[in-house]
């Protein structure tokens, strides 16, 4: 047991081996330090859409960091075990040529990060339609950026592709409803129930902006139904479960009143 004892403290006070957990432990705490004290300073006292902004910039400096330490650790170990890093850095000139040729289209990946920091293209959360493609910016980084849409389907796109979009959450977004109801029920009574009871519901769900909450007229008249048509601004990735609680206004007030919501019918003539 002694032996075996003396065998362990033989190599863990091996410079090759201690040198190595310093070097690793050190620079976990540096980066650890590093990204809490970045999200303090960039983040401090800066609330909403601004937050979202500065959240993204700390991501980014985030894996600059991340990058630069990791390089800084290995060159470290290399040294502990003898290698030559000046000479390794010396010749990091013609190497570095050989490399920028090889990784230009990573250089522009981060160039373009960048620019759309800058110019303020989207942060992350926000909503974006990218080539068709809609969904929120789950995460932006050094190289990619990634979109998730509503069927969690997700998109990674090198930044230097990212030239134009749409960002759709620096807006509202407007939302056209349509209420069907029964042919036989007077127009006069269906828009006195949506004026006095519905859109004072309308504008009572959360994230809609209740001065947004319109009455627009009869919309159509379909098969089964007559249309009454409500237009409503909400915030841009509420827009579904707004229609989801606007759906369920719609259902509980027209039950009051004894008016059930139509449905597709088929009616057959035939002759004796």
């Amino acid at each position: 047991m002694i032996e075996f004892l003396k065998v362990i403290l033989n190599i863990i006070t091996k410079k090759e081996v201690y040198g190595v957990v310093i070097t690793l432990a050190v620079s976990y705490f540096i980066y650890k330090t590093f990204t809490i004290i970045l999200e303090e300073v960039i983040n401090y006292g800066k609330v909403g859409y601004e937050k979202k902004k500065r959240n993204t910039i700390t991501n980014l400096f985030r894996n600059i960091a991340k990058y630069i330490i990791l390089i800084i650790a290995i060159l470290t170990i290399l040294s502990i075990y003898g290698v030559n890093v000046k000479g390794m850095i010396a010749g990091l000139g013609i190497a570095g040529t050989i490399i920028g040729l090889a990784l230009q289209d990573t250089f522009k990946d981060i160039i373009n990060g960048i620019n759309i920091i800058a110019e303020n293209y989207f942060v992350v959360g926000d909503i974006i339609s990218y080539n068709n493609f809609t969904g929120e910016v789950l995460e932006f980084g050094l190289k990619t950026t990634k979109i998730k849409n509503a069927s969690g389907e997700i998109l990674i796109v090198s930044n230097r592709n990212i030239m134009e979009i749409t960002n759709l959450s620096q807006k509202e977004q407007n939302v056209l409803y349509n209420i069907c109801m029964p042919y036989e029920q007077p127009v006069e009574n269906i828009e006195k129930i949506i004026n006095q009871n519905i859109l004072p519901n309308f504008k009572k769900i959360a994230n809609v902006n209740a001065e947004s909450v319109k009455y627009l007229g009869v919309n159509d008249l379909a098969d089964s139904c007559v249309k009454y048509l409500i237009s409503f601004n909400c915030k841009r990735d509420q827009q579904w479960q707004a229609k989801r609680d606007a759906n369920k206004i719609v259902l509980v007030e027209f039950s009051k009143h004894n008016i059930s919501v139509p449905y597709p019918q088929l009616e057959v003539h035939y002759e004796k």
